[in-house]
């Protein structure tokens, strides 16, 4: 009986609509979930890969999604530079088999029970908006909706992505009024 070889990893770097992002895509699974997004070194406690990458001086922050790494840098890094380093560490921290992500790690905000329009709001939010957002190397999730204001929590690139208001206004907020009319604004927190 012939043994399966294990997948080659596989790493291709996308630009985000973040000029201080991108997005490292794997052909491997990294994390089952929506994602978490680390901050700082501090914040990746529980998350290997993020730690080694935190290592890189020029790294601002670390976003862990099912199968893409996307890293954000302080303005100004040199891109040029830093982009095949980042791919090795990658690459390097892959090999040794560990998970990305530990147990431990943040969770996403568990919800309360749900008004009609919030699920609405949410179902919109899951099967259309956050896939798109994946795609840019970032995410996007509920946070609360009161009094026709939605607020959502951006991550990875899209956190400090200088567009992200207007996405947020002229896609986000637009594709929600559609089908809810009652929204007045969506804001990000």
């Amino acid at each position: 009986m012939e043994s399966v070889k294990p997948k080659q990893l596989e790493i291709s770097v996308e630009e985000t609509p973040n000029p201080n992002s991108k997005k490292f895509v794997l052909n491997q699974t990294l994390f089952t979930g929506g994602g978490i997004d680390f901050s700082s070194k501090e914040a990746a406690l529980n998350s290997p890969l993020a730690q080694e990458l935190f290592r890189i001086s020029d790294v601002a922050g670390v976003f862990v999604g099912s199968n893409f790494v996307t890293v954000s840098m302080k303005p100004g890094a040199n891109w040029w530079a830093l982009q095949p380093i980042l791919s090795q560490t990658i690459e390097t921290f892959m090999a040794t088999g560990q998970a990305p992500v530990g147990a431990g790690a943040p969770a996403e905000m568990p919800h309360k029970a749900m008004t009609d329009i919030e699920a609405g709001i949410l179902r919109i939010l899951e099967d259309e908006i956050r896939p798109a957002v994946a795609m840019d190397g970032g995410d996007i999730t509920f946070h609360s909706y009161e009094n026709g204001v939605l607020k959502v929590q951006l991550r990875g690139s899209c956190h400090s992505c200088p567009s992200s208001t207007v996405t947020l206004k002229a896609g986000i907020e637009n594709r929600l009024k559609q089908e809810f009319p009652e929204i007045v604004s969506v804001e990000a927190v």
